[in-house]
Protein backbone atom coordinates (compact mmCIF):
# COMPACT_ATOMS: atom_id res chain seq x y z
CA UNK A 1 0.00 0.00 0.00
CA UNK A 2 1.39 3.42 -0.93
CA UNK A 3 1.34 5.92 1.92
CA UNK A 4 2.63 9.44 2.49
CA UNK A 5 4.95 10.40 5.31
CA UNK A 6 6.13 13.80 6.52
CA UNK A 7 9.89 14.20 6.35
CA UNK A 8 11.68 15.38 9.44
CA UNK A 9 14.49 17.02 7.46
CA UNK A 10 14.09 20.65 6.47
CA UNK A 11 15.95 20.25 3.19
CA UNK A 12 13.94 17.22 2.06
CA UNK A 13 10.70 17.39 0.12
CA UNK A 14 7.57 17.88 2.20
CA UNK A 15 6.16 14.51 1.22
CA UNK A 16 7.73 11.31 0.00
CA UNK A 17 6.37 7.91 -0.94
CA UNK A 18 6.70 4.68 0.94
CA UNK A 19 6.51 1.56 -1.21
CA UNK A 20 5.58 -2.03 -0.64
CA UNK A 21 8.89 -3.73 -1.47
CA UNK A 22 8.35 -7.17 0.00
CA UNK A 23 9.18 -8.73 -3.38
CA UNK A 24 12.83 -7.65 -3.12
CA UNK A 25 13.31 -9.65 0.08
CA UNK A 26 12.92 -12.76 -2.07
CA UNK A 27 14.18 -11.54 -5.46
CA UNK A 28 17.49 -10.05 -4.30
CA UNK A 29 18.65 -12.83 -1.91
CA UNK A 30 17.80 -15.54 -4.45
CA UNK A 31 19.33 -13.76 -7.45
CA UNK A 32 22.44 -12.69 -5.52
CA UNK A 33 22.89 -16.25 -4.24
CA UNK A 34 22.78 -17.61 -7.79
CA UNK A 35 25.24 -14.94 -8.96
CA UNK A 36 27.53 -15.69 -6.01
CA UNK A 37 27.70 -19.44 -6.66
CA UNK A 38 27.93 -19.21 -10.45
CA UNK A 39 30.19 -16.16 -10.55
CA UNK A 40 32.57 -17.49 -7.93
CA UNK A 41 33.00 -20.80 -9.80
CA UNK A 42 33.45 -19.24 -13.24
CA UNK A 43 35.78 -16.45 -12.12
CA UNK A 44 37.85 -18.82 -9.97
CA UNK A 45 38.40 -21.08 -12.99
CA UNK A 46 39.24 -18.09 -15.21
CA UNK A 47 41.65 -16.73 -12.59
CA UNK A 48 43.30 -20.14 -12.22
CA UNK A 49 43.82 -20.49 -15.96
CA UNK A 50 45.14 -16.94 -16.33
CA UNK A 51 47.53 -17.04 -13.38
CA UNK A 52 48.75 -20.64 -13.37
CA UNK A 53 48.22 -21.94 -16.92
CA UNK A 54 49.08 -18.96 -19.09
CA UNK A 55 52.78 -18.50 -19.75
CA UNK A 56 52.82 -15.45 -21.96
CA UNK A 57 50.34 -12.73 -21.08
CA UNK A 58 48.96 -11.00 -24.15
CA UNK A 59 47.34 -7.57 -23.82
CA UNK A 60 43.94 -9.29 -23.89
CA UNK A 61 45.07 -11.55 -21.02
CA UNK A 62 45.98 -8.51 -18.93
CA UNK A 63 42.58 -6.91 -19.50
CA UNK A 64 40.79 -10.17 -18.71
CA UNK A 65 42.82 -10.60 -15.50
CA UNK A 66 41.80 -7.14 -14.32
CA UNK A 67 38.19 -7.78 -15.31
CA UNK A 68 38.22 -11.03 -13.34
CA UNK A 69 39.76 -9.38 -10.27
CA UNK A 70 37.11 -6.69 -10.48
CA UNK A 71 34.37 -9.34 -10.48
CA UNK A 72 35.92 -11.33 -7.64
CA UNK A 73 36.05 -8.28 -5.36
CA UNK A 74 32.35 -7.76 -5.90
CA UNK A 75 31.38 -11.42 -5.56
CA UNK A 76 32.89 -11.57 -2.07
CA UNK A 77 30.53 -8.79 -0.96
CA UNK A 78 27.39 -10.67 -2.03
CA UNK A 79 26.98 -12.82 1.13
CA UNK A 80 26.56 -9.62 3.17
CA UNK A 81 23.93 -8.25 0.77
CA UNK A 82 22.15 -11.62 0.73
CA UNK A 83 21.94 -11.55 4.53
CA UNK A 84 20.83 -7.89 4.55
CA UNK A 85 17.94 -8.33 2.12
CA UNK A 86 16.92 -11.72 3.52
CA UNK A 87 16.63 -9.99 6.89
CA UNK A 88 14.37 -7.37 5.27
CA UNK A 89 16.66 -4.35 5.19
CA UNK A 90 18.16 -4.75 8.64
CA UNK A 91 21.90 -4.01 8.37
CA UNK A 92 23.75 -5.76 11.25
CA UNK A 93 27.17 -4.31 10.44
CA UNK A 94 28.79 -0.90 10.85
CA UNK A 95 28.29 2.15 8.63
CA UNK A 96 31.88 2.03 7.25
CA UNK A 97 31.22 -1.55 6.11
CA UNK A 98 27.99 -0.41 4.42
CA UNK A 99 30.01 2.24 2.59
CA UNK A 100 32.56 -0.37 1.49
CA UNK A 101 29.91 -2.75 0.15
CA UNK A 102 28.18 -0.03 -1.88
CA UNK A 103 31.55 1.24 -3.11
CA UNK A 104 32.60 -2.21 -4.33
CA UNK A 105 29.29 -2.67 -6.17
CA UNK A 106 29.77 0.49 -8.24
CA UNK A 107 33.52 -0.09 -8.63
CA UNK A 108 32.79 -3.52 -10.12
CA UNK A 109 30.01 -2.14 -12.31
CA UNK A 110 32.05 0.63 -13.90
CA UNK A 111 35.33 -1.27 -13.78
CA UNK A 112 33.69 -4.03 -15.82
CA UNK A 113 32.32 -1.51 -18.31
CA UNK A 114 35.68 0.19 -18.80
CA UNK A 115 37.67 -3.05 -19.10
CA UNK A 116 35.13 -4.42 -21.60
CA UNK A 117 35.62 -1.18 -23.51
CA UNK A 118 39.42 -1.73 -23.43
CA UNK A 119 39.01 -5.30 -24.71
CA UNK A 120 36.73 -4.06 -27.50
CA UNK A 121 39.17 -1.31 -28.52
CA UNK A 122 42.01 -3.81 -28.47
CA UNK A 123 40.16 -6.19 -30.80
CA UNK A 124 39.06 -3.29 -33.01
CA UNK A 125 42.66 -2.17 -33.55
CA UNK A 126 43.72 -5.74 -34.34
CA UNK A 127 40.95 -6.25 -36.89
CA UNK A 128 40.73 -2.85 -38.57
CA UNK A 129 44.40 -1.81 -38.28
CA UNK A 130 46.31 -5.13 -38.17
CA UNK A 131 49.71 -3.84 -39.23
CA UNK A 132 49.65 -0.81 -36.97
CA UNK A 133 48.47 -2.96 -34.08
CA UNK A 134 51.89 -4.63 -34.05
CA UNK A 135 53.30 -1.29 -32.90
CA UNK A 136 50.35 0.18 -30.99
CA UNK A 137 49.43 -2.88 -28.92
CA UNK A 138 51.79 -4.36 -26.34
CA UNK A 139 51.63 -5.95 -22.90
CA UNK A 140 53.36 -2.93 -21.39
CA UNK A 141 50.79 -0.52 -22.80
CA UNK A 142 47.99 -2.81 -21.62
CA UNK A 143 49.40 -2.68 -18.07
CA UNK A 144 49.55 1.12 -18.18
CA UNK A 145 46.00 1.32 -19.49
CA UNK A 146 44.83 -1.06 -16.75
CA UNK A 147 46.44 1.09 -14.06
CA UNK A 148 44.77 4.16 -15.55
CA UNK A 149 41.38 2.39 -15.56
CA UNK A 150 41.71 1.39 -11.91
CA UNK A 151 42.77 4.94 -10.98
CA UNK A 152 39.77 6.34 -12.86
CA UNK A 153 37.31 3.89 -11.29
CA UNK A 154 38.57 4.32 -7.72
CA UNK A 155 38.69 8.11 -7.92
CA UNK A 156 35.28 8.44 -9.60
CA UNK A 157 33.63 6.04 -7.14
CA UNK A 158 35.30 7.50 -4.05
CA UNK A 159 32.31 9.84 -3.42
CA UNK A 160 30.18 6.72 -2.82
CA UNK A 161 32.12 6.33 0.43
CA UNK A 162 30.66 9.70 1.43
CA UNK A 163 27.13 9.29 0.09
CA UNK A 164 26.49 5.74 1.38
CA UNK A 165 24.92 6.01 4.83
CA UNK A 166 23.10 3.98 7.43
CA UNK A 167 20.07 5.12 9.40
CA UNK A 168 18.31 3.55 12.38
CA UNK A 169 14.55 3.33 11.94
CA UNK A 170 12.55 1.67 14.71
CA UNK A 171 14.24 -1.69 15.23
CA UNK A 172 16.04 -1.73 11.87
CA UNK A 173 19.20 -0.19 10.48
CA UNK A 174 19.00 0.73 6.79
CA UNK A 175 22.07 0.68 4.53
CA UNK A 176 21.11 3.05 1.72
CA UNK A 177 21.97 1.86 -1.77
CA UNK A 178 21.89 5.52 -2.89
CA UNK A 179 22.23 7.99 -0.02
CA UNK A 180 20.24 9.50 2.82
CA UNK A 181 17.29 11.74 1.77
CA UNK A 182 18.98 14.99 2.78
CA UNK A 183 21.93 14.31 0.43
CA UNK A 184 19.84 13.09 -2.50
CA UNK A 185 20.11 16.25 -4.62
CA UNK A 186 23.90 16.17 -4.53
CA UNK A 187 23.92 12.43 -5.15
CA UNK A 188 21.69 12.84 -8.21
CA UNK A 189 24.16 15.25 -9.81
CA UNK A 190 27.10 12.98 -9.02
CA UNK A 191 25.32 9.85 -10.26
CA UNK A 192 24.27 11.55 -13.52
CA UNK A 193 27.81 12.70 -14.31
CA UNK A 194 29.26 9.25 -13.55
CA UNK A 195 26.62 7.53 -15.72
CA UNK A 196 27.44 9.75 -18.70
CA UNK A 197 31.22 9.42 -18.50
CA UNK A 198 31.47 5.81 -17.32
CA UNK A 199 28.55 4.18 -19.11
CA UNK A 200 27.16 6.27 -21.98
CA UNK A 201 30.53 7.22 -23.51
CA UNK A 202 32.06 3.69 -23.24
CA UNK A 203 28.82 2.24 -24.65
CA UNK A 204 29.01 4.59 -27.65
CA UNK A 205 32.70 3.69 -28.16
CA UNK A 206 31.91 -0.04 -28.05
CA UNK A 207 29.02 0.30 -30.51
CA UNK A 208 31.14 2.34 -32.96
CA UNK A 209 34.04 -0.14 -32.71
CA UNK A 210 31.78 -3.11 -33.32
CA UNK A 211 30.04 -1.42 -36.23
CA UNK A 212 33.40 -0.82 -37.91
CA UNK A 213 34.58 -4.34 -37.05
CA UNK A 214 31.50 -5.96 -38.54
CA UNK A 215 31.91 -3.93 -41.72
CA UNK A 216 35.57 -4.97 -41.93
CA UNK A 217 34.85 -8.65 -41.27
CA UNK A 218 32.18 -8.69 -43.97
CA UNK A 219 34.66 -7.59 -46.63
CA UNK A 220 35.33 -10.49 -49.06
CA UNK A 221 39.03 -9.69 -49.07
CA UNK A 222 39.39 -9.94 -45.26
CA UNK A 223 41.50 -12.95 -44.30
CA UNK A 224 42.39 -13.86 -47.86
CA UNK A 225 45.52 -11.72 -48.08
CA UNK A 226 48.76 -13.61 -48.07
CA UNK A 227 50.26 -12.16 -44.93
CA UNK A 228 47.29 -12.97 -42.73
CA UNK A 229 45.32 -15.56 -44.57
CA UNK A 230 44.46 -19.13 -43.75
CA UNK A 231 43.47 -20.73 -40.49
CA UNK A 232 44.88 -17.98 -38.25
CA UNK A 233 42.63 -15.35 -39.86
CA UNK A 234 39.57 -17.58 -39.60
CA UNK A 235 40.28 -18.21 -35.93
CA UNK A 236 40.67 -14.51 -35.32
CA UNK A 237 37.39 -13.84 -37.13
CA UNK A 238 35.54 -16.44 -35.05
CA UNK A 239 36.91 -14.99 -31.81
CA UNK A 240 35.93 -11.50 -32.89
CA UNK A 241 32.37 -12.53 -33.71
CA UNK A 242 32.00 -14.33 -30.37
CA UNK A 243 33.40 -11.35 -28.51
CA UNK A 244 31.01 -8.95 -30.26
CA UNK A 245 28.03 -11.13 -29.29
CA UNK A 246 29.10 -11.59 -25.65
CA UNK A 247 30.05 -7.96 -24.97
CA UNK A 248 26.89 -6.65 -26.61
CA UNK A 249 24.89 -9.15 -24.53
CA UNK A 250 26.60 -7.85 -21.37
CA UNK A 251 25.76 -4.25 -22.25
CA UNK A 252 22.21 -4.92 -23.46
CA UNK A 253 21.17 -7.38 -20.73
CA UNK A 254 23.19 -6.21 -17.71
CA UNK A 255 24.22 -2.58 -18.01
CA UNK A 256 21.62 -0.88 -20.23
CA UNK A 257 18.44 -1.97 -18.35
CA UNK A 258 20.05 -1.08 -15.01
CA UNK A 259 21.11 2.41 -16.09
CA UNK A 260 17.87 3.09 -17.94
CA UNK A 261 15.55 2.14 -15.05
CA UNK A 262 17.81 3.81 -12.50
CA UNK A 263 17.80 7.06 -14.49
CA UNK A 264 14.00 6.96 -14.72
CA UNK A 265 13.62 6.30 -11.01
CA UNK A 266 16.13 8.94 -9.93
CA UNK A 267 14.66 11.56 -12.28
CA UNK A 268 11.04 11.04 -11.27
CA UNK A 269 12.01 10.82 -7.63
CA UNK A 270 13.64 14.23 -7.96
CA UNK A 271 10.58 15.65 -9.74
CA UNK A 272 8.39 14.24 -7.00
CA UNK A 273 10.61 15.93 -4.43
CA UNK A 274 10.40 19.29 -6.22
CA UNK A 275 6.64 19.13 -6.77
CA UNK A 276 4.66 16.16 -5.42
CA UNK A 277 1.79 16.95 -7.79
CA UNK A 278 3.98 16.23 -10.87
CA UNK A 279 4.56 12.53 -10.16
CA UNK A 280 2.14 10.19 -8.46
CA UNK A 281 3.34 7.69 -5.89
CA UNK A 282 1.93 4.82 -7.95
CA UNK A 283 4.03 5.81 -10.95
CA UNK A 284 7.14 6.34 -8.81
CA UNK A 285 6.58 2.95 -7.22
CA UNK A 286 6.45 1.33 -10.68
CA UNK A 287 9.79 3.00 -11.54
CA UNK A 288 11.25 1.80 -8.25
CA UNK A 289 10.14 -1.78 -8.90
CA UNK A 290 11.66 -1.71 -12.41
CA UNK A 291 14.93 -0.38 -10.98
CA UNK A 292 15.13 -3.03 -8.28
CA UNK A 293 14.31 -5.81 -10.76
CA UNK A 294 17.21 -4.76 -12.99
CA UNK A 295 19.72 -4.47 -10.13
CA UNK A 296 20.39 -8.24 -10.12
CA UNK A 297 20.94 -8.00 -13.89
CA UNK A 298 23.82 -5.61 -13.25
CA UNK A 299 25.33 -8.26 -10.98
CA UNK A 300 24.98 -10.97 -13.64
CA UNK A 301 27.85 -9.34 -15.54
CA UNK A 302 30.12 -11.07 -13.00
CA UNK A 303 28.99 -14.35 -14.57
CA UNK A 304 29.06 -13.11 -18.18
CA UNK A 305 32.62 -11.76 -18.04
CA UNK A 306 34.33 -15.18 -17.58
CA UNK A 307 32.30 -16.53 -20.50
CA UNK A 308 33.96 -13.84 -22.62
CA UNK A 309 37.34 -15.30 -21.65
CA UNK A 310 36.30 -18.93 -22.19
CA UNK A 311 34.68 -18.40 -25.61
CA UNK A 312 36.44 -15.44 -27.16
CA UNK A 313 39.70 -15.04 -25.29
CA UNK A 314 42.66 -17.31 -24.93
CA UNK A 315 42.64 -20.96 -25.97
CA UNK A 316 41.47 -22.11 -22.56
CA UNK A 317 41.35 -25.80 -23.34
CA UNK A 318 44.93 -25.64 -24.54
CA UNK A 319 45.96 -23.88 -21.34
CA UNK A 320 44.07 -26.32 -19.13
CA UNK A 321 45.56 -29.40 -20.81
CA UNK A 322 49.12 -28.28 -21.27
CA UNK A 323 51.55 -30.67 -22.87
CA UNK A 324 55.16 -29.78 -23.09
CA UNK A 325 55.51 -30.02 -26.81
CA UNK A 326 58.07 -27.69 -28.26
CA UNK A 327 56.53 -26.48 -31.48
CA UNK A 328 58.19 -23.09 -31.21
CA UNK A 329 60.80 -24.01 -33.80
CA UNK A 330 58.48 -22.85 -36.61
CA UNK A 331 59.27 -19.39 -38.00
CA UNK A 332 56.94 -16.63 -36.86
CA UNK A 333 55.08 -15.01 -39.73
CA UNK A 334 53.32 -11.67 -39.82
CA UNK A 335 49.91 -13.35 -39.62
CA UNK A 336 51.00 -15.33 -36.54
CA UNK A 337 52.26 -12.15 -34.89
CA UNK A 338 48.99 -10.34 -35.48
CA UNK A 339 46.96 -13.29 -34.20
CA UNK A 340 49.13 -13.42 -31.07
CA UNK A 341 48.47 -9.74 -30.43
CA UNK A 342 44.72 -10.39 -30.64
Amino acid sequence: MVTFNSSSQANVSTFYCKFNENFKYILLPVSYSLVFVTGLALNAIALYVIVFRTKHWKPSTIYMFNLTMCDMLYIFTLPFLIYYYADENDWPFSEPFCKLIRFLFYANLYGSILFLCCISLHRFVGICHPVRSLYWVSARRARLVSVAVWACVLSCQAPVLYFARTRDEATERICYDTTSPELYDDFLVYSSVVSVFMFVLPFVVVMVCYGLMVRKLREPSWGSEGERGGLAAQRSKQKSVKMIIIVLAAFMLCFLPFHFTRTLYYSFRYLRQVNPAQVSCNFLEACSIAYKVTRPLASVNSCVDPILYFLAGQDVRTNLIKKNKSSSSKPTTVSQSMTTQL
